[in-house]
């Protein structure tokens, strides 16, 4: 993935933008892998307030430093599964006057997909199964992982029950 973002910006300085919590490992390997000059910044939302699905309504929790206007914008996700944040997001930074906006996941999930959403680069597709590690958790557990795992069913505790 690396090697192919390097190629399809060469000659430009993208801003990847990655997403909290979940996109830091990701990112960090990303980053490591592109041999353009680039520069990095942090947007974060919530949209699942310790579920294991999300609300459905999206909300900002910290907004981008740097102006978007007229630079390549490439947005670093952990995990691609409902659509619906990644849709949000697209829709507040196109507003901004990026020169382009794409989108980077580690994760692709779509059998979650409520939003059609367009993916411009994809590590791999996975069954519609709750995974953790790398940076994706569960209630703020599992982030250390230096794997990408499922979580039996068993083990995500029901969401209207605990009233979340």
């Amino acid at each position: 993935m690396g090697r192919e973002i390097t190629r399809d910006y060469e000659g430009t300085r993208p801003l990847l933008v990655g997403l909290l919590k979940g996109s830091v490992l990701f990112l960090a390997d990303l980053v490591r892998s592109i041999s353009c000059d680039l520069e990095i910044d942090f947007i974060s939302i919530s949209s699942y307030r310790n579920r294991s699905t999300t609300s459905g309504s999206v909300r900002l929790l910290r907004d981008l430093d740097r102006d978007i206007y007229g630079r390549p914008v490439l947005i670093v996700e952990d995990i691609v599964d409902s659509g619906l944040s990644l849709t949000y997001i697209r829709k507040m930074l196109l507003a901004r006057g990026p020169a382009s906006l794409s989108v980077a996941t580690l994760l692709d999930k779509p059998a979650r997909r409520r939003q059609p959403v367009e993916l411009g680069y994809a590590g791999f597709t996975i069954p519609d199964r709750f995974v953790v590690g790398y940076g994706l958790d569960y209630k703020e557990r599992y982030r250390g992982l230096r794997h990408v795992a499922a979580l039996d069913p068993g083990e995500i505790a029901d969401d209207q029950e605990e009233g979340s």
